[in-house]
């Protein structure tokens, strides 16, 4: 599929996302054979080199059924009850899923509010990033069990977004129980066109993507519309296809056309570079010596302790700062790795003499050049 400029068989990280409908068949329970089948899709994409987060609702509709509970609650805590049981069978199903293929899995819960905050947002970055690169399939859904905005109004399509922000996939893949975006509800209007692929940013989307969600999740097209734009703000693609297709992830990665695409105004690395120079508040800066200055502006590298003269601020791991040279200008901008006392002890410092001073290291770098932007002259 190339569409505007994107090639989905060219897409190196993606996101996938399955929705509760899917993985407990309509609220029956966790179906482990969709979840044996989209293994097996997900280990032919790890084969063509993909990097595959798996994003998964599901956990309050699996505890509902092994609690007997035929009808979704309203009562908060008897919701974060259910959530508790169903993880546990929801962990299970999917380690039995991909244990088989010989691939390793991690679960991962997560809350909006991990996603705000500074320090958080960077920690779960890297460990979801660690467990990539150790060839292990994360499988991430909302900590149901202990939140509370998250039941009431959250959505693990808005996760799904979220997470694909976090890591800078190319690709949101949301998996449903329905084929795509139409102009109009198709249930209520059946001349409604079916959309192939538009611009998340497109005006009309949130009055053609208008409709409740099922009885078992909480999403429906119009969520999976707001996480299209939100994906998009970090420059990726989204695409929501039916889960129930016939391999339909690898079909989508070979290049068919399959389900609705949205497509992001701006590529990922302008993104990027828009948002983080849209902040106007800087908690502090770094001052940098001429040869770390030359690195970042000429090689775009990224920001090693041993080039760090002095810290000004006070700030916590994943505050913006501003990188600055010797002349007190602003050369760049980024999110650090290390609080203002920590990058105190280490300037001058070589990244191996980290974990030696600090006694830990977070990052081999005090900002890595994905979480900088350069200040234009």
């Amino acid at each position: 599929m190339n569409l505007s400029g994107f090639d989905i068989r060219q897409t190196q990280c993606v996101v996938v996302k399955v929705g509760s409908s899917l993985v407990t068949n309509g609220g029956q329970g966790v179906d482990q054979t969709m979840l044996n089948n989209w293994a097996q899709q997900i280990a032919h994409l790890r084969a063509r080199g993909m990097q595959v987060v798996l994003v998964s609702s599901g956990a309050i509709a699996e505890g509902m059924k092994r609690l007997g509970w035929t009808v979704r609650p309203k009562a908060l805590n008897e919701l974060q009850a259910a959530a508790a049981v169903g993880q546990m069978g929801l962990a299970q199903a999917y380690e039995e899923a991909f244990v088989s293929l010989q691939i390793q899995t991690a679960q991962i819960l997560l809350t909006h509010d991990d996603m705000s905050h500074r320090t958080r947002y960077l920690n779960a970055r890297s460990t979801i990033r660690t467990l990539l690169e150790q060839g292990v399939v994360p499988i991430i859904n909302e900590n149901d069990s202990v939140t509370i905005d998250e039941i009431k109004l959250g959505d693990n399509d808005t996760l799904g977004a979220l997470v694909t922000n976090l890591i800078e996939a190319d690709i949101l893949i949301i998996l449903t129980d329905q084929n795509g975006l139409y102009d109009r509800d198709p249930r209520q209007h059946t001349d409604a066109s079916f959309i192939h692929q538009i611009a998340a940013d497109h005006p009309e989307l949130e009055s053609m993507a208008g409709g409740a969600g099922s009885s078992v999740g909480t999403g429906g097209m119009f969520t999976k519309v707001v996480a299209a734009r939100r994906a998009a703000l970090s420059g990726a693609a989204t695409l929501i296809a039916n889960g129930h297709a016939d391999n339909v992830l690898v079909r989508v990665v070979d290049g068919e056309q399959i389900g609705t695409l949205f497509t992001p105004a701006a590529n990922r690395l302008s993104a990027r570079q828009q948002w983080l120079l849209g902040q106007v508040q800087l908690a502090g800066s770094v001052v940098v010596d001429d040869g770390a200055a030359k690195a970042l502006t000429v090689q775009h590298s990224s920001l090693l302790p041993i080039g760090c003269m002095a810290v000004n601020g006070h700030f916590e791991r994943g505050a913006l700062v501003a990188v600055c040279n010797q002349t007190g200008q602003e050369i760049a901008r980024g999110l650090v790795n290390y609080s203002d006392h920590e990058i105190s002890r280490l300037l001058r410092q070589p990244s191996q003499a980290i974990e030696e001073i600090l006694g830990y290291v977070a990052e081999e770098e005090l900002i890595h050049r994905d979480n900088m932007v350069l200040r234009r002259s």
